[in-house]
């Protein structure tokens, strides 16, 4: 008996301890997925890049001590200093991917021009000069381990370097250049020796030195005056024979409190292509806990006056009529009428494959104030409106547009039957319509920030809305001048989606 009830104590103890366990596996709101298109592109506009910062680097000095035997010369110390690289090649260098491990580098027949000036002294003399070092036949092969810090911050490691330069040659200038000349070929040997060795544990100070760069990134960005954006890697990188996938937190929070949502991201899988040199999921949890953070900022709550109603109206009736005037045959308003709309709960997100939706529950006071005195309520509902969500890229951000696709008044059916009161569903009706969705629309403008290398922009950009997440596939193009700034035109001219400003107000 006391055998079994241990078994069962200990069967517990293990499904509870698999429980926890489970619960904190935390799901990604962001995945990037890099194709071997974007490593091929990588070495074909980079390469120039770089060849241009190792020519820039700074070479420590070469020293060394070596016996001149034909010149029956025991030693002589020499020092190769104010080393500069004229010209750099890596003719043949690709990227590839390392299942489970990283990318592996190789690149094959480089070669330098290097000046230096240098300096010799033996028992017998002294003497110093200029020199020119051609070097070819250089070789490196390296795997670059990548992971994360505790920040998630990425990190790379240089794993199984190895590097070999084949030949070295030296061109001595000054007044006994004739002479230095004549015996270089043995100084080349030990040039090459000592620059072997220097070489890896220079590549990864290098690479030591862009993690510190990469440390100082900002993982957690500010995109308004409500929200802030956490893009941290919640885990290592996973590599596979074809790509590499990211996974980024994609949470926002209000900028006062950094609390997590109080619901979870799901798991989900971008699909398996390789046309495009980068993916980029954007999971339904991403929009979710933008809604639920500008919610608790307070950012979806807004009052519009009769002048800011009456602009709208003007500029977007499209046959309407002055809808003020509709609100007038039911109340006589000669005090400044104001309409305060406030959402109850954070709005609703769905992405079902080809349809993004947003359903905001909010209530809508129409009210009125005259002069020294108190606003005085007009009419209090609750509603429901229920929008479509355009999409588009710009630059290096995703940007937003909501159209009205149907209003609904939650009302007793008490109150059904007042035609007054039904009427007033057709009026906020054309108040969402034409007055608060473009202004949120302007707000939206500014768009969330994708993904965004230095110098890198994104071109030839497809999204589609797939079943509980966003799939933008997309080309990289590297320039000085790559990176666009969003424009500014009109929302109706961008085209957004095919029934743009078309939805049919609530009858």
């Amino acid at each position: 008996m006391y055998t079994k009830m241990v078994q069962v104590l200990w069967g517990c103890f293990f499904l509870w301890n698999l429980n926890i366990a489970s619960s904190k596996i935390i799901y990604p709101g962001i995945k990037a997925r890099v194709t071997q298109r974007a490593l091929d592109y990588g070495v074909q506009a980079g390469m120039g890049t770089i060849e241009q910062m190792i020519m820039e680097k700074s070479i420590p000095d070469l020293k060394g001590s070596e016996s001149l035997e034909f010149l029956k010369v025991d030693y002589v110390n020499y020092n190769f200093s104010n080393i500069k690289i004229k010209a750099f090649s890596l003719p043949n260098t690709s990227l590839a991917f390392v299942p489970g491990e990283g990318v592996k580098v190789l690149t094959n027949h480089g070669m330098a021009n290097i000046s230096t000036d240098w300096e010799v002294r033996s028992p017998f003399f002294q003497d110093a000069g200029g020199a020119d070092l051609f070097l070819s036949g250089a070789f490196f092969t390296g795997i670059l381990i990548l992971t994360r810090n505790k920040f998630g911050h990425p990190i790379i490691l240089l794993q199984d370097c190895r590097t070999q330069v084949s030949h070295a040659q030296v061109s001595f200038s000054g007044e006994l250049s004739v002479l230095y000349n004549s015996f270089a070929e043995p100084m080349e040997k030990p040039i090459l020796k000592n620059l072997n060795e220097m070489l890896c544990p220079m590549i990864t100070g290098e690479v030591e030195e862009l993690n510190v760069n990469l440390s100082m990134l900002e993982v957690l960005t500010k995109i308004n005056n409500y929200t802030v954006l956490d893009y941290s890697l919640i885990d290592s990188p996973e590599i596979t024979e074809n790509y590499i996938d990211l996974d980024l937190k994609g949470t926002f929070y209000p900028l006062d409190n950094l609390a997590d949502p109080p619901f979870s991201a799901d798991p989900f899988m971008l699909p398996e292509r390789s046309d495009s040199m980068l993916y980029i999921g954007i999971s339904e949890y991403f929009f979710k806990s933008a809604s639920f953070a500008h919610f608790s900022a307070g950012a979806f709550n807004v009052t519009l006056s009769t002048k800011e109603i009456s602009n709208h109206f003007l500029q977007n009736s499209q046959g309407l009529g002055n809808v003020l005037s509709r609100i007038a045959e039911i109340y006589i308003l000669s005090q400044p009428f104001m309409v305060r709309i406030m959402a109850t709960q954070p709005p609703v997100i769905s992405l079902r494959p080809g349809n993004f939706t947003l359903d905001i529950p909010a209530s809508i006071v129409m009210l009125t104030q005259s002069e020294n005195s108190t606003a005085e309520t007009i009419v209090s509902m609750d509603f429901v409106a229920s929008t479509s969500v355009g999409l588009v890229i710009l630059g290096q951000r995703l940007i937003c547009s909501l159209s009205l696709n149907r209003f609904r008044l939650s009302l007793p059916e008490s109150n059904r039957s007042n035609i007054e009161v039904l009427r007033f569903e057709n009026i906020l009706s054309s108040i969402l319509h034409f007055g608060v969705l473009p202004l949120a629309n302007a707000k939206l403008q500014q768009g969330f920030p994708l993904p965004n290398p230095y110098k890198i922009s994104l071109i030839n950009s497809d999204i589609e809305v797939l079943e509980g997440f966003l799939l933008i596939s997309t080309d990289l193009k590297y320039g000085e001048n790559s990176v666009q700034q969003p424009s500014a035109p009109g929302w109706e001219g961008l085209n957004l989606m095919h029934k743009y400003w078309s939805g049919k107000l609530a009858p």
